[in-house]
């Protein structure tokens, strides 16, 4: 069957990239690794990773999706047949990630429906409402079939009408939501505290850990390791810069994840009184904390609606990544409709959502070392298979099909690879340290051994 249709230039596949890419990782767990790790600090090192470690995967990946015009199941095994199960493990991590993400997405749009009916979440029972409701047996899940339906939707538009159109308009507006929301945070009485925090550089944090949590965000916030960006890449026409796409791509990620912490950081110190443990709070930040904040903000109303108006923007693209993936996965796999996949993809994934959001109410009595179905889902993904593919990713790249492959391929629309020396080093000898690094790190963070 014919590999599906193409974006329509370069605009197009880096809005809807860098829509993948910014997701709710973004909004809740930036911002606090970057309070805890010296605010300028953690920034400047993120910034150098993104354009060093971030840059190799990332144009490594489109540049292996449009090389193979297909989704990851059959890149690598298009490149090299012994080095097909890379695309399979690949394959696996949006399959796992999409249904439990669905379950948080339908977090979103319920708090997104309260505060845009005009009703407030009080301070005095931010807890009580988050815990009552993730715990219900029925309602969480009628709305993770919103989020799932609405997901659906734009894929059965297809790229160009759906993917393509949707993401020129959510992200600018995504970006507009940022900035208005972080102009109104840090103009608020208080407000400098958490601001000087954010930003101002505290080189007495900087070790070992900082690094690696910064490229450990860095490399779950571009949506690396999960075939997403094969199958974006797959679908750039030849004739359309990678290199300079994907800096583009770096900048919108990092700009939000950016504009997060100024939206959240103040906030969170002036509610707080300068507590940043609140900010380690995870989901629970967005979810009880925010809420607290807005309910003692004049316009909190106003503005908590317009936050989780942006949330959901933010936790809908990254959903359409993902679904839209696997979608391409079935579409090489099986050669039938791309309508009924999607139909069939959107059932399996509303399935396989249940057990996690029951795993806060009726099923939250099973768990495996202390986490959740929903974190134990999180934890298989994230912090094993992810890093082991994109460590596979780079042995393959340095030293199986050799780094002139993906050079290559990027030349094709382009005079100079400007990078060119830079990538070679990064993802044959680099990358692959950093990631191991990661992969042990992240492994040890979750088992609670120690603390990123």
């Amino acid at each position: 069957m014919k590999q599906k249709n193409s974006f329509s230039g370069k605009l197009g596949f880096i809005l809807a990239a860098a829509g993948s890419a910014v997701g709710l990782g973004n909004l809740w767990r930036f911002p606090y690794l970057a309070a805890k790790y010296g605010g300028g600090t953690f920034l400047l090192i993120y910034l150098v990773l993104a354009v060093t470690f971030g840059f190799a995967l990332l144009i490594s990946e489109i540049a292996i999706g449009r090389k193979t015009g297909k989704s990851a199941l059959y890149a690598f095994k298009k490149l090299d047949k012994k080095w097909g199960f890379v695309g399979i493990l690949a394959s696996v991590v949006p399959i796992i990630i999409l249904p439990y993400y669905s379950v948080i997405g339908g977090w979103v749009v319920k708090y997104a429906g309260v505060y845009l009916s005009g009703k407030t979440i009080n301070e005095s029972n931010a807890d009580a409402y988050f815990g009552d409701f993730i715990s219900s047996s029925t309602e969480p899940l009628v709305w993770l079939a919103i989020f799932v339906v609405a997901t659906m939707i734009i894929i059965l538009m297809g790229v160009n009408k759906g993917i393509e159109n949707m993401s020129k308009i959510l992200m600018p507006l995504l970006v507009l939501l940022s900035v208005v929301i972080a102009v109104f945070v840090v103009t608020r009485d208080g407000a400098g505290v958490g601001l000087e925090y954010y930003l101002k550089p505290d080189f007495s944090k900087l070790s070992v850990n900082a690094f690696l949590a910064a490229a450990g965000q860095l490399f779950y916030s571009m949506s690396l390791a999960m075939g997403i960006m094969i199958t974006y890449g797959s679908y750039l026409p030849k004739d359309e810069d990678i290199e300079s796409s994907v800096r583009n791509i770096e900048l919108f990620d990092t700009l939000i994840a950016f504009l997060a912490g100024l939206m959240i950081v103040p906030a969170v110190f002036i509610f707080s009184g300068g507590d940043e443990s609140v900010l380690k709070a995870g989901p629970t930040l967005m979810f009880i904390i925010l809420p607290k904040v807005f309910s003692t903000m004049a316009g909190g109303k106003i503005i908590g609606a317009a936050f989780f108006i942006l949330v959901f923007f933010a936790a809908l693209t990254s959903a359409i990544s993902l679904m839209e993936t696997i979608v391409s996965i079935f579409v090489d796999k099986t050669g039938k409709s791309r309508k009924f996949l999607t139909i069939c993809i959107t059932i399996y994934t509303i399935i396989m959502a249940i057990p996690s959001s029951l795993g806060f109410g009726v099923l939250s009595d099973i768990s495996v070392n202390g986490m959740s179905i929903l974190d134990m889902f999180d934890f298989v993904s994230n912090s094993i298979i992810m890093p082991i593919v994109a460590l596979f990713t780079c042995i393959f790249i340095g030293f199986i099909i050799k780094p002139k492959a993906i050079i290559d391929e990027v030349m094709k629309s382009t005079k100079k690879f400007k990078s060119e020396k830079l990538y070679v080093v990064l993802i044959k000898y680099i990358a692959p340290v950093l990631l191991v690094l990661i992969l042990i790190s992240s492994i040890l963070n979750a088992l609670g051994i120690i603390s990123l």
